[in-house]
């Protein structure tokens, strides 16, 4: 897998930007992704060092479809994986910085 696919986007929410404060970053990555995956991946773009590397599967929601003149149908959960990071201490992405 390449280093650019491995990456999908950076997760920016409340609990997310308190992780920053121990240097801990979110990313959505690629479900085929492995923890080597992600730690080479993060220090490639970000010219960081990676000291751990935790990640899990997240479920996803059934969302219902709704059409005029037909029966609201369920469509399939689509899941996706996330990955916290833990950084070196002094180090940091800008990039993700809220």
């Amino acid at each position: 897998m390449e280093i650019t696919e491995v990456l999908r986007q950076g997760i920016v929410t409340e609990k997310t930007t308190a992780l920053q404060q121990q240097n801990k970053y979110t990313f959505k990555v690629a479900l085929e992704a492995n923890k080597i995956d992600v730690r080479r991946a993060v220090e490639t773009l970000f010219n960081v060092k990676v000291v751990s590397v935790n990640t899990m599967r997240m479920p996803g929601k059934a969302k219902m479809m709704r059409r005029r003149g037909k029966a609201p149908r369920s469509v399939p959960a689509r899941e996706w994986k996330k990955a916290i990071v833990t950084l070196r201490e002094g180090q940091s992405i800008d990039a993700l910085k809220a």
